[in-house]
């Protein structure tokens, strides 16, 4: 593919507070065309649901925050980059918590990492002009050598890579592809060991979610679950057509017969020589979403929790958790435990973060003000039934 150019959208306050330069909206003309958006699902609060259900995007809700008008505008399902969006100053903060359990499993395979402050880790490198932070899960298999070079070292491939930050999307891509061969090519790692991989890097209040594997990224909207990743398994129709196309085959849901995800890094025993496409891809699905003050917070976890959640659920605990206590932490804690009592037997890593200092408001449903009335003729009726009772 040939390398396109993309940049964080232009934005008032970071015009003003954090670059010192104007920058374009951003395009990545070799990305994969992004999958359609599928009808609003409303997805149910059951302990097990379909894997396979469409991501939740741009749901209309006529709930309202308390304290505020109806008529204020909320530009649900509007272009990311629309002039109303571009002229937006909101900025969030960013605080975060994590919980990784090993659950029933006799080893524990998954990594994570949380960065509320990218200028402070980068410190003493040189200052880039930005309020970020970055996240990420790497559900590990085969031994956790992949999952935790994966966790050292994917935000130093992405910040020294030399077309950053002009280019945020492709840094991310070409971060993604320098761990998968470096997992082939470093003699003290397993190169049969793999990783999940799932990252959400923030500046200023543009996100940038990349994904490969099956971990998910669930954005909690005024109490509504966005899921901002696909799942890539073997079955899905996208990853299944791909699969076939370059000569894998799926047996029983598990691609060639062995591994339960279609995308991953490491795992070099299933793939061929670097620089060929095979059946098992390490390159990772991107979203890019333009935060807004309805954006409360982001869960990211690995598949431990998911089998046996649903991503309504989970934004449902979280959202009650935050009102009762504010701590990002023990909301990461609870989605832990509650994945525990539904039996998961998997390794569970969750992290929490919230875009404000604040907890979330309380949401009021309108109440319908109809007028219902009746006729003069119809009120003689009615008395007259009444009276005759």
């Amino acid at each position: 593919m040939v390398p396109g150019t993309d940049v964080w959208p232009q934005c008032t306050s970071l015009d003003n507070a954090y670059l010192k330069e104007r920058v374009s909206p951003m395009e990545d003309d070799d990305d994969e065309p992004e999958a359609e958006d599928s009808d609003d699902v409303n997805q149910s609060n059951a302990a097990k649901p379909p894997r396979n259900l469409q991501p939740m995007r741009h749901c209309i809700s006529q709930a309202m925050l308390a304290g505020t008008s109806n008529s204020k505008s909320t530009n649900e399902g509007g272009d990311l980059n629309s002039p109303q969006n571009e002229r937006c100053t909101y900025l969030p903060i960013f605080r975060s918590g994590s919980c990784s359990e090993m659950g029933p499993k006799p080893y524990m395979e998954d990594e994570y990492i949380c960065v509320d402050d990218l200028q402070q880790h980068l410190d003493p490198q040189p200052d880039y002009p930005f309020h970020g932070a970055f996240y990420g899960v790497f559900d590990g298999h085969g031994g956790i050598d992949a999952a935790s070079f994966t966790k050292r070292n994917i935000l130093e491939f992405i910040l020294e890579d030399s077309i950053f930050p002009k280019g945020v999307k492709k840094a991310v891509k070409n971060a993604f592809a320098k761990v998968d061969h470096a997992l082939a090519d470093t003699r003290s790692l397993d190169n049969s060991s793999g990783t999940t991989a799932l990252t959400a890097l923030i500046l200023g209040r543009h996100m940038l979610i990349a994904n490969a594997g099956d971990s998910r990224a669930v954005l909690g909207k005024r109490g509504r679950a966005i899921e901002l990743s696909t799942d890539h398994k073997p079955s899905c129709t996208s990853e299944k057509m791909r699969i076939e196309k370059l000569g894998g085959v799926i047996y029983d849901g598990y691609l060639n017969g062995q591994l339960s995800v279609a995308r991953a890094l490491g795992d070099w025993h299933m793939k061929g020589p670097k620089g060929s496409d095979g059946p098992l891809s390490a390159e990772p699905e991107l979203e890019e979403v333009a935060l807004t003050e309805e954006d409360e917070f982001l869960i990211i976890a690995c598949d431990g929790l998911w089998d046996v959640m649903s991503s309504q659920y989970a934004v449902t605990i979280v959202r009650k958790e935050l009102m009762l206590h504010n701590d990002p932490d023990k909301c990461s804690r609870q989605l832990v435990r509650e994945a525990l009592k539904r039996n998961s037997c998997d390794n569970l890593t969750v992290v929490v973060v919230c875009f404000s200092s604040d907890p979330p408001p309380k949401i009021e449903i309108p109440k319908m003000h109809r007028r219902r009335s009746i006729s003069a003729e119809g009120l003689d009726v009615l008395k007259g039934v009444l009276d005759n009772v």
